[in-house]
């Protein structure tokens, strides 16, 4: 039977909204499973922004890439990576343009910190006391196990790494929860009063040092005892450490299909992994194109590891100098074009009142592109132009990526923010692109497979094009 009128009407006219798992054959398929279990990988593997700049760094390595400070000079086709304070790290091929294709993810997600002073004894139990980090909801983090990630510098200034709780023989940690049956007046309580920061306090021992009433908190000694037999450290080395709690769970797929993956962290280290694989197998002679992994985004981007420091303008001019050109790095970063890949909320059918139905990016829908971010009034937001929004989706189309478009949720609903008005500032085209998440910011993200696949060949194609408008 023919088509009517309206309903070759409608084709040519009305957005089509599909699966993205519906763009792939079955060899296609293939391709994304085997892609997302390295994808799982480098999130059990790198749970911390050090641990994810390590990685990172390994994986540039083992590509060829070279310290950029190594370079006297720097010609097409030179690869680079520049490593800020082991927390954040650039990435570099150059090409015959010093004009850059960039991409900026982060590397940092939300999480529990130790407080200067942690270890403490009270009812017969050791303890750490902690501060977040981060826009968490707090009561993920009760009854949650936990693993300790993180550095401690002891007095000799050698360098101790700690990583407790991610093999099967290791001990983990838990914040414990008040019980049901004392706990009427505590649900009585809103969410945010019920569960105080004071109070995820993480349990780390039990046994008593010794049987001398003489010495106090014997606990807590025991516990300072083992770290010191192991570690060579002391109390007064966890001042300047920095130690992280994380779950201490592995990516996990999700659903009977395996078309979803459960894990922490892929805010951000999703669009991280991805932007990272998809420099690794662009090719462009002529773009310069450039991969930046930044810390401290779940805090405001702040301090010199995250994108509100000079990092960029750092890296373009040592680029710049290497090259003998006398552009300015501000010159050079207008004239580029830039995607700040960031997660983004997906529609969840369980909450729907706070989502618009007709505005709102949904699990395998592909990746989505958003103009802006920001709360009520577009505040905090970049708001790309139409010129580059138009360019970005004409390039995904060309190059049959799967993608959509929405907002993170109801207008004065909440909002979000991303690292990208901080890049607009230098008067380049940037705009927020990403995997949209279900949970995000719990100890347990969950994205679809096929929007993360959407996504890496997305970020490729941005970085195989030589065209800016």
């Amino acid at each position: 039977m023919t088509k009517s009128k309206f309903a070759r009407l409608q084709e040519k006219l009305v957005i089509k909204q599909k699966s993205a798992w519906n763009n792939f054959n079955e060899k296609q398929r293939q391709s994304i499973f085997s892609f997302c279990e390295k994808y799982k990988e480098f999130l059990n593997e790198a749970k911390t922004e050090r641990e994810a700049t390590e990685t990172i760094i390994k994986a540039a390595k083992a590509k060829g890439f070279k310290e950029l400070e190594s370079f006297d000079s720097l010609s097409p086709g030179d690869s680079f990576f520049y490593n800020n304070k082991n927390k954040s790290v650039v990435l570099g091929i150059i090409g015959e343009e010093a004009e850059f294709n960039m991409t900026g993810a982060h590397i940092d997600s939300p999480r529990l910190d130790l407080k200067p002073r942690p270890f403490y004894e009270d009812g017969n139990l050791a303890l750490l006391k902690t501060h977040y980090y981060g826009g968490i909801k707090k009561y993920h983090w009760f009854e949650t196990p936990l693993a300790i990630h993180g550095i401690v510098i002891d007095k000799n200034g050698k360098k101790r790494e700690i990583k407790i709780g991610e093999n099967e023989e290791d001990p983990v940690f838990v914040i414990s929860d008040l019980l049901p049956h004392i706990g009427r007046k505590t649900e009585e309580k809103s969410v945010r009063e019920a569960f105080e920061a004071e109070n995820l306090n993480v349990i780390i021992g039990n046994i008593p040092i010794v049987k001398d009433d003489k010495i106090k908190e014997k606990i807590k000694l025991g516990i300072l005892s083992i770290l010191n037999e192991k570690y060579g450290i002391i109390e007064e080395d966890f001042i300047s450490a920095e130690i992280e709690l994380v779950p201490a769970t592995k990516a996990r797929d999700v659903g009977f299909d395996r078309a979803l993956i459960a894990s922490y962290g892929q805010d951000d280290r999703s669009c991280a992994y991805t932007t990272l694989k998809a420099l690794f197998n662009s090719e462009n002679r002529k773009k310069t194109r450039l991969a930046f992994f930044y810390d401290k985004e779940e805090i405001g981007s702040v301090g010199n590891t995250g994108a509100a420091s000079q990092l960029m303008e750092r890296v373009v001019e040592m680029i710049l100098r290497k090259r003998n050109s006398k552009k300015t790095a501000n010159e050079i970063i207008s004239k580029s074009i830039v995607i700040s890949a960031d997660v983004t909320s997906a529609f969840d059918p369980s909450f729907a009142g706070v989502f618009d139905a007709k505005n709102v990016n949904k699990m395998g829908g592909g990746v989505a592109v958003e103009k802006y971010t920001g709360s009520g009034g577009k505040y905090g937001a970049s708001d790309a132009n139409a010129e580059y929004i138009s360019f970005i989706t004409r390039l995904l189309n060309e190059n049959d990526v799967c993608w959509q478009a929405g907002e993170i949720g109801r207008v004065d609903e909440g909002g979000g923010g991303t690292i990208s008005y901080m890049i607009a500032k230098y008067g380049c085209d940037v705009i927020d692109m990403g995997i949209p998440v279900l949970g995000m910011h719990s100890p347990s993200e969950i994205s679809s497979k096929a929007d993360v696949y959407s996504a890496y060949l997305a970020y490729k194609a941005f970085f195989n094009t030589a065209n800016t408008e």
